[in-house]
């Protein structure tokens, strides 16, 4: 099976400065405190609460909605078979994300944090020629994907380095599971408009949302890692991590010429 999806970046290269001064929606945790993985979920909390709206001062655009401007996905091979793309896109639901763990490795800084969603609203214009469990799919126009009750697993990969006198996070690769409750899905314009076909092709996906989220799951999957990667990336390159964690060790901190950007 080979995936490929370009995700069209919403982040573009800050010229912000970073934050010098600790900002008010960050809370500062202590890895030696017995309670810090409470700590640390209220911290992250607040953190997904302030991205939501988006933070200008260090050019982080909002989170909810998120507006991206094209993703281009290919996969062959098992039960989808898809060239497509979604251009216009806008995402809204990130905004209520509930943190239900957050944990950091003592040793390694990495992170493994546990979220829920109750609900993901993708819109946007599609190009799509393909299939989906085995359906052949052809068709451009509208369309939106809601998946809802979704619980999403997501470790972090992470790397020390400094700037300015400061040390800060490199998150270097995100890697997620998930799973959702209910999917939801509509596709205008199937099959050039032809209403019989394009009602029955929505309605058979629907009616069996479990496979075709089962079969989507490699996309999704790839789809919230970019996005989080992202994010993650822009935050905490702006964020010193001692605003995060006060009793960070400097232990294989790499000046910022040392680090692959």
């Amino acid at each position: 099976m080979k995936i490929i999806i370009l995700l069209v970046s919403v982040l573009c290269s800050s010229t912000a400065e970073h934050y010098k001064t600790k900002p008010s929606f960050v809370k500062t945790c202590s890895l030696s405190d017995p309670d810090f993985d409470d700590c640390s979920q209220e911290a992250v909390q607040l953190l997904f609460n302030a991205l939501g709206p988006g933070l200008p001062e260090i050019d982080l655009p909002s989170l909810d909605p998120l507006k991206i401007p094209k993703i281009r996905i290919l996969q062959g091979e098992g039960p989808v078979n898809v060239n497509a793309a979604l251009d216009d896109v806008i995402v809204t639901g990130f905004g209520k994300t509930i943190v239900l763990l957050s944990q950091v490795d003592s040793k390694t800084y990495d992170f493994y944090t546990k979220v829920r969603v109750p609900k993901i609203r993708i819109q946007g214009t599609y190009d799509l020629k393909g299939k989906i469990l085995l359906i052949p799919l052809v068709g451009r126009g509208k369309c939106w994907f809601e998946p809802s009750n979704m619980t999403i697993d997501i470790v972090s990969d992470v790397k020390l380095y400094d700037k300015g006198g400061f040390t800060f996070f490199n998150v270097t690769q995100v890697h997620v599971k998930y799973n959702i409750g209910l999917l939801k899905l509509y596709m205008h314009n199937l099959f050039d408009g032809i209403s019989s076909l394009e009602e029955s092709t929505n309605a058979y996906l629907n009616a069996n949302w479990r496979p075709v989220s089962e079969s989507l799951r490699p996309i999704l999957t790839k789809t919230i890692e970019d996005i989080l990667l992202g994010f993650m990336q822009q935050i905490f390159h702006n964020l010193p991590a001692r605003f995060m964690i006060e009793d960070i060790k400097s232990n294989n901190v790499f000046s910022k010429k040392d680090q692959k950007e």
